[in-house]
């Protein structure tokens, strides 16, 4: 009797053993992200000409293997500032901006989205869903917190509090905020 409770203890680890690591495997690819979740700042490049065609005209999403994408298109490359906040809140107003998900980054790229004649450049179709994110993997929420000031201010709910970069990208210009599907 010990010995056949050995081997079916045996069989029952080995099956345990390879079920979940070629399930994972097959699930998640090794992206090997070592962003971090803490507060991403930086001033405008220094190519950048503040105030000169430097408008945001347009906000849009993307689904990577590793993380969801949130892109927006401006003129010019600006300053931006990114972190996880208790609550995002609307330029100008304070007001709080409603947001689904586990945890909440306020993005604010140094671009407005108006010109120097005060003419709209961008303006969401949908205030509270700028961008469908419906079954995205980390994504829950993208919506607008207003520009103001020379700023122009999202909030992103996402699933959990998970490692973000904020990249400035070129040709075309891009403020690129990444946030990772784990850890």
């Amino acid at each position: 009797m010990g010995r056949r409770l050995c081997r079916i203890a045996l069989v029952v680890a080995a099956v345990a053993a390879l079920v979940p690591a070629s399930a994972a495997a097959a699930a998640e690819p090794n992206c090997g992200i070592t962003w971090g979740s803490e507060l991403k700042t930086a001033p405008a490049p220094a190519r950048a000409t503040a105030g000169t065609g430097s408008s945001v005209t347009d906000v849009r999403g993307e689904q990577q293997a590793c993380f969801d994408r949130l892109v927006f298109d401006v003129q010019a490359a600006g300053r931006y500032y990114v972190e996880y906040v208790p609550e995002v809140s609307a330029d100008a107003t304070g007001d709080p901006v409603p947001l689904r998900g586990g945890a909440f980054l306020v993005v604010v790229a140094g671009n407005p989205a108006y010109d120097e004649a005060w003419n709209v450049t961008y303006h969401p179709a949908d205030l509270t869903e700028m961008v469908d994110v419906t079954g995205w993997r980390t994504f829950r929420q993208v919506a607008w917190a207003n520009s103001w000031e020379g700023d122009t201010t999202v909030g992103l709910g996402v699933r959990a509090r998970l490692p973000f970069r904020v990249l400035h990208l070129e040709d075309p210009p891009r403020l690129v905020v990444d946030v990772a599907h784990q850890w």
